[in-house]
């Protein structure tokens, strides 16, 4: 069976946002030999709100782009106790083609987003995408020093169990979807 392909998604488009930090870190420490790991930056896609069709072509890239995923680690900042407007805004302008994939779950924020990871949680299982149990939290205040992402030693341990659970998870869908 060929490597699963899980993308990396940013989910924040702020200017001052923490996001790429995360990210780039995810990507440094989520190696896995059955898996093809790329970094996805929602402000590259420049995605309509759901209901306006000012960007088509936006939205159709960004479906193309999630269709040939198999997984995904999403990097879900804290507002307001909920997820981003961003990363709702991407998730809801797809729909089959997150059906029966796998996701991971990377948060951050003053209470380590744990609030917005749960949020995130009822939107992907309401498209059909199973979320794996492990996931990292990181604190604002213990895992940024001034801004700048210093993520605690315990983190990296954490990140490797969510990428191994969310890979295998990702190649048991292929087959669902498959079937």
């Amino acid at each position: 069976m060929s490597n699963v392909k899980v993308g990396i998604v940013l989910g924040s488009t702020r200017k001052q946002r923490k996001s790429p930090q995360v990210g780039k870190w995810v990507l440094a420490h989520a190696q896995h030999d059955h898996a093809e790991i790329e970094l996805l930056d929602l402000k590259d896609y420049q995605l309509p709100l759901l209901g306006e069709e000012a960007r088509p072509k936006a939205l159709e890239q960004w479906k193309r782009k999630v269709a040939s995923l198999d997984a995904f680690i999403f990097i879900v900042p804290e507002y307001n106790h909920g997820m981003s407007g961003a990363l709702k805004n991407a998730l809801d302008t797809a729909y089959d083609e997150w059906n029966d994939k796998a996701a991971g779950l990377v948060s951050y924020g003053s209470s380590y987003g744990a609030r917005a990871a749960e949020h995130t949680r009822l939107v992907l299982a309401e498209l059909q995408v199973a979320t794996v149990r492990n996931q990292v939290l990181l604190s604002l205040f213990d895992d940024f020093d001034d801004g700048v992402f210093t993520p605690r030693a315990m983190h990296q341990k954490n990140l490797v169990q969510l990428v191994d659970q969310t890979v295998r998870w990702a190649k048991a869908l292929r087959q669902v979807r498959e079937a």
